[in-house]
């Protein structure tokens, strides 16, 4: 019985099997599908890169462009309120107390008198900087004088008040290329001293003034309002550096450091040099200057191959203005 009930079974078993066939693909069909794979896919990823990449490219051109106006932008409004801007001669000599005409500024402010990020180069990581733009401006204090006494500070007691500034422009550079940081190309920086109101009920937001401060020389001997301007000297006296308050501030960094050769001007006009990225053509006499600023977008992606070429200049964007200075000076 048993035995029988078996082969009832087996035959059931049989005839209502399923055969399954597993069956796939050889080991040439998946070679062929990987080399045509990859003769599609390469094309398209290289493509893909080059698209990438030029945005980036892009991107970082237009970045530097709208800094670069932006920074324009800004020294024009100082500039227009400046009362005299220094030539070359005035930027790169020293005090000369016997020959008045061959007197200069460059050991009376920074680098050669330290401030905070511009200092004389040492170290294992220095940022040299080098002034271009330098020039004494008048410039308001509002609420600065008292109507009837110095003591005076609500807005119906005061008026407002006029100050002198000395305000240079640097161009700072990382020569080792270690700076963390700033770009490792350069930068364009602020400096200022300012002073006090002159006037008889100055406050105490008029009497104000930055260590280190003293007034246009105007009444040193002299032939021309550039000789007496040449003649300036801090009030540190004794102390070598200024204060930490008095600090370089950074305007806009990505500067490039070598651009084409061209000749705008000649010294003495010429401050600074043409082939990088911050130069200005200055005629003291007009206080009137041209400044010129070259930005270097491809710092912003990569840290080599950042020098100036002719295949790479729609990266290095320039741009720049012409101010003359409308601010009042009482010898005029």
């Amino acid at each position: 019985m048993i035995n029988s009930l078996k082969f009832i079974l087996s035959a059931q078993l049989k005839r209502s099997g399923i055969n399954k066939t597993i069956s796939g693909f050889t080991l040439i069909e998946l070679l062929v599908a990987m080399i045509m794979a990859v003769l599609i896919i390469t094309p398209l990823m290289a493509f893909m890169i080059n698209i990438l990449d030029g945005d980036r490219k892009e991107q970082a051109k237009a970045n530097s462009e709208q800094e670069i106006q932006a920074a324009l932008d800004y020294i024009a409004r100082d500039l227009e309120q400046a009362v005299y801007i220094y030539d070359a001669d005035g930027v790169t000599r020293n005090t000369n107390t016997t020959t008045i005409s061959s007197s200069g500024i460059a050991d009376q402010i920074p680098p050669a008198k330290s401030a905070s990020s511009c200092s004389p180069t040492s170290g294992s990581n220095p940022s040299v900087c080098t002034p271009i733009l330098v020039f004494w401006k008048r410039e308001l204090k509002p609420d600065s004088v008292g109507i009837t006494a110095s003591t005076q500070t609500s807005a119906t007691q005061t008026d407002d008040g006029f100050a002198y500034s000395l305000v240079a422009y640097y161009l700072i550079t990382n020569p080792n290329k270690i700076n963390d940081t700033w770009s490792q190309e350069a930068r364009i920086g602020r400096f200022e001293l300012q002073g006090p109101v002159n006037a008889a009920y100055a406050n105490a937001t008029g009497s104000a003034s930055d260590t280190g401060f003293n007034p246009p020389p105007l009444n040193k001997s002299g032939a021309t309002l550039k000789d007496k301007m040449n003649q300036w000297q801090t009030a540190l006296g004794a102390l070598a550096n200024y204060s930490t308050s008095n600090q370089v501030v950074t305007l806009v960094d990505y500067i490039s450091t070598t651009a084409p050769s061209s000749t705008p001007c000649t010294s003495p006009n010429l401050v600074g040099s043409q082939t990088s990225g911050f130069f200005a053509c200055v005629d003291a006499n007009e206080v009137l200057a041209q400044v010129y600023i070259r930005g270097n977008a491809l710092a912003r992606l990569q840290n080599n191959n950042l020098a100036y070429t002719a295949n790479t200049k729609t990266y290095f964007p320039s741009s720049s203005i012409r101010v003359q200075g409308h601010g009042f000076l009482f010898t005029k």
